[in-house]
């Protein structure tokens, strides 16, 4: 079980970002994400996801999973206070505009899933391997 030891107005402070909501509230319908299927269904650089989910994990709102090279990240269930923000979350008017796009553009994405967890390359890595045959 995940211990969250973090006081209330660090929870609501890491949600006081709207982009960070976006995060939860796609995690909310999906789950277990990692960090390239996050960048692509939000449109946005894993660097600037990297520091979003870094203070969404500080506050114990997510937990991360090293398998390899990848990192999964999903959120903190076991907490009944965490899982009534999170029915906020869906319940709160208006928040599913940009968040329908984000889930949309996920589902495209999750194609590329091996036994339901991320194995696609990044970019990054795909770069080096043909300029390392390039060589």
């Amino acid at each position: 079980m995940h211990q969250v030891n973090i006081s209330i107005h660090e929870i609501f402070q890491a949600l006081s970002d709207p982009f960070r909501i976006r995060i939860v509230h796609l995690m909310i319908h999906v789950g277990e994400l990692c960090l390239c299927e996050l960048s692509e269904a939000m449109g946005e650089p894993e660097y600037k996801l990297s520091r979003h989910m870094k203070v969404l994990k500080n506050a114990g709102i997510i937990t991360s999973e090293r398998d390899g090279k990848w990192i999964y990240h999903s959120l903190v269930i076991e907490q009944s206070f965490l899982n009534s923000i999170y029915a906020g979350i869906i319940e709160f008017p208006n928040s599913e505009r940009q968040s329908k796009e984000d889930l949309k553009n996920f589902n495209k994405r999750k194609v590329f899933r091996d036994n339901g967890r991320c194995r696609q390359q990044t970019f990054n890595e795909v770069f080096k391997e043909k300029y390392i045959a390039l060589k």
